[in-house]
């Protein structure tokens, strides 16, 4: 006879689907009892020992809240967020307020040296290790931004700024104010993530005016950063620098978790390992983008010689000016903040890129010029140099962006690294050889190599026209005006 009796494990996998008002009081095991002896299983008693710790919670819900965007920041190719001038200055404002993080201890070494009881030679690594960390987000953290969502990395990137900052405003040592300045400025890096994004966001109209816009933010963080450094710390501790970058960090974060976009990454199909292998096979691939590094290379040499050489200046015969004096000088380098975005509208989106870079290499070399040879007799040299040197670089360097961007729509991080690290190297060569030339032969000798920087700069630009689609030559005759793609 077949044994009809149910199966235990049956009975059980029943008894357990049983709501609790139908299956009976619950047994109350005695805390003296063997729980095995009381129905207790190991399934249950592993489930509650893998119950989630409070730090893994918190941990969870700040990942949560990053990858979670407002509705109206949410991507449908149906009806994709606009980009308009308020999320055009948003992106401004968060450039000149995060870039502003590498340059505010640059005028105030000697406080700081007094404060944490060091040399001044040893007082100098601040600066150094906070190009050193942006050298390093540049080569590994940027080039991801073809890899993955921007909005969640920036806020990321964001976030960790803004508490490693912290520690900046407390520390006691100078070693630890070493390490975090380097820390920090490895995820400084947000703005150069963002402006590829603006070239994706941007209508291809006025692509270069919303990159002039931004890069505008990005010149007026490294001035201000000098300027408000120098006032505050001599008027108060300088200590409140850093706590009101604290502060503009976080309210930064806030601003763009409430309104960046969240553009979808452009790439599904490559690892992080072949994008950082692939920058070197675009940039030897890519005429306009080699051509454009070199130029970036030379021109930003003369703007970090100027500013370097320029305090050396100031502060010497005929001038004796005080350093908050000199900070005031930098007010006159804010013209592409003013003038840009008019000249990116009505030059760079409707001219090709050549009339663009020629006509910026023109108004840069001249106010070098007028700065390199009346500097040493007249104050007005100091003031209309960079009025029209950062104006021209600016804007070269903005013509070269839009250029590169439109020539890899899904590479743009990949290019927009390999171009920064070349303006990235120029700017180390023209502090050291600015501080070189300006000791050894003065102020006017400086400039004269400023002079021949853009000159190099002018011979990349003329190496190959605007219809050559080879590495040197003008085939394809000359154009002037863009052509309409669409």
């Amino acid at each position: 006879m077949v044994d009809e009796r149910p199966d235990p494990g049956t009975i059980k996998s029943e008894s357990t689907s049983v709501p609790d008002e139908e299956a009976g009081p619950k047994q109350i095991p005695n805390k003296d009892e063997n729980p095995a002896e009381i129905g207790g299983n190991s399934e249950t008693d592993d489930a509650i020992s893998k119950k989630p710790s409070t730090a893994q919670t918190s941990g969870k819900l700040i990942v949560d809240a990053l990858f979670w965007a407002p509705s109206w920041c949410r991507w449908s190719k149906e009806n994709p967020p606009s980009f308009g001038l308020p999320l055009n200055f948003l992106f401004a404002f968060a450039g000149t307020f995060t870039v502003a993080n590498l340059y505010y201890a640059q005028p105030i070494l000697d406080t700081l040296a007094q404060y944490f009881d060091v040399s001044h030679e040893r007082a100098s690594l601040i600066p150094t290790c906070s190009q050193a960390g942006y050298a390093v987000g540049l080569i590994l953290l940027c080039p991801m931004g073809d890899l993955v969502r921007r909005r969640p990395f920036v806020l990321l990137l964001t976030l960790l700024t803004a508490t490693l900052w912290i520690g900046l405003c407390v520390t006691e040592s100078f070693n630890v104010f070493l390490a975090i300045s380097f820390l920090s400025s490895v995820t400084t890096v947000t703005p150069q993530i963002m402006l590829p994004l603006v070239g994706d966001l941007a209508p291809p109209k006025r692509r270069a005016t919303a990159l002039s816009i931004v890069t505008s933010g990005l010149v007026l963080g490294l001035l201000l950063a000098r300027l408000l450094a120098g006032i505050i710390a001599s008027y108060s501790s300088w200590r409140n620098i850093y706590w009101l970058s604290l502060a503009l960090q976080f309210l930064i974060f806030i601003l763009l978790w409430a309104f960046m976009p969240d553009y979808p990454r452009t790439n599904d199909d490559i690892s992080y390992i072949e994008i950082l292998v692939s920058i070197v096979r675009i940039f030897i691939s890519s005429p306009a983008l080699v051509y454009a590094t070199f130029m970036g290379f030379f021109l930003s040499a003369t703007f970090t010689s100027f500013w370097t050489t320029l305090s050396f200046l100031l502060s010497g015969s005929p001038y004796y000016y005080s350093t908050v004096t000199i900070g005031l000088f930098s007010l006159a380098g804010l013209t592409p903040m003013l003038i840009g975005p008019f000249y990116s509208r009505y030059i760079i989106d409707k001219f090709v890129t050549h009339v663009s870079v020629l006509l910026s290499l023109t108004i840069m070399l001249a106010g070098i010029c007028i700065g390199a040879y009346t500097g040493t007799f007249s104050v007005a040299g100091p003031i209309i140099q960079p009025a029209l040197q950062d104006f021209g670089l600016q804007m070269a360097q903005i013509a070269n962006r839009t250029a590169i961007y439109s020539a890899a729509p899904k590479a743009r991080s990949r290019v927009n690294t390999a171009y920064m690290i070349g303006v990235f190297c120029g700017q180390l060569m023209g502090t050291a050889v600015g501080n070189r030339v300006y000791g050894e032969r003065g102020w006017v000798m400086s400039g004269t190599v400023s002079v021949i920087f853009v000159v190099v700069g002018f011979i990349f630009c003329l190496i190959r026209g605007p219809a050559e689609t080879g590495w040197v030559g003008w085939t394809g005759g000359i154009r002037i005006r863009k052509v309409d793609s669409s």
